[in-house]
């Protein structure tokens, strides 16, 4: 660590970032989000916390869910890490894109279509929704869907692709990506058959230190929570880390803490302690 860097007091003026997932940590599987968890987080953000959703979801999935949070103002990692936000209100659609990240998704989508040809592609269509081979079902992808064909899904570059297979075993999917060797773009495993790619060396860490490196936050100062394969490398990146309880195994492994399930609002726990009335802020 750079030694300009190192962790001063957290005192009354110091900032936070927190990066905090939202499937399966904020928000419950039926799709919900408590009323204690929102005021959570509104009282955190008071407390000199720069709360920051960090997401697979795209820009259309993200904002319902900022909406349901009060934050009309601020930051929003969408897509893994490829596309940052800035949350406002006068903007076009309530937000301003200030960063993406691209890729041509051709040689990737090749290999996985000799392997798998019945598999769904999504592209996706920044700030619209996605370019699909064939329909996903319905309440799988948030946006508008467009068939396209196989040529016109490579052809431009992407923030984001997705990759579905219905009835295939999520183990032998993970084998499946390790042996036919996605080396030129980032990936993560999903907890069905779901495959995202993004671009090489993209990730929600990657997003959120550009955003702490902008914000002139010190690293320790730094929290982040999440379930998921696509949450590893912000917990490792975070000064402080928490996985939810209904993460798996390595998962937690690489966290500070293991929180209570998302069911039960174990996510609280976190936010609760980043709460103090003393570091409150005009917002």
């Amino acid at each position: 660590m750079d030694p300009q860097e190192m962790r001063p007091p957290l005192g009354p003026d110091s900032w936070r970032l927190v990066g905090v997932d939202i499937d399966g940590t904020l928000m419950h599987w039926g799709g919900e989000i408590s009323d204690p968890v929102a005021e959570a987080v509104e009282r955190a953000r008071m407390c000199r916390n720069h709360v920051i959703l960090a997401t697979g979801r795209n820009i259309m999935g993200m904002l319902p869910v900022a909406e349901r949070l009060g934050l009309r103002r601020g930051w929003a990692v969408c897509s893994n890490g490829a596309v940052t936000v800035r949350l406002n209100p006068r903007a076009t659609g309530g937000y301003d894109i200030v960063e993406k990240v691209t890729f041509n998704p051709r040689a990737a989508l090749e290999l996985i279509r000799e392997e798998m040809p019945d598999a769904f592609f999504a592209v996706e269509d920044l700030g619209v929704g996605f370019l699909v081979n064939r329909e996903f079902p319905h309440g799988e992808l948030v946006g508008r869907q467009r068939v396209a064909s196989f040529d016109e899904l490579c052809h431009d570059e992407a923030t984001r692709v997705v990759i579905r297979a219905p009835g295939v075993d999520v183990d032998h999917f993970d084998d499946l990506v390790h042996r036919i060797g996605l080396n030129d773009v980032t990936y993560a495993v999903g907890y069905s058959a779901w495959l995202d790619l993004t671009p090489p060396g993209v990730t929600k860490a990657s997003a959120l230190e550009a955003l702490r490196r902008q914000l002139g936050v010190y690293p320790d100062h730094t929290v982040a929570v999440g379930d998921g394969n696509n949450d590893i490398s912000m917990l490792e990146w975070a000064g402080q880390s928490a996985a939810m309880g209904t993460a798996p195994d390595h998962v937690k492994a690489v966290a500070d803490e293991v929180l209570g399930s998302v069911e039960e609002d174990g996510v609280l726990t976190l936010l609760d302690r980043l709460i103090d009335p003393e570091r409150l802020a005009v917002m």
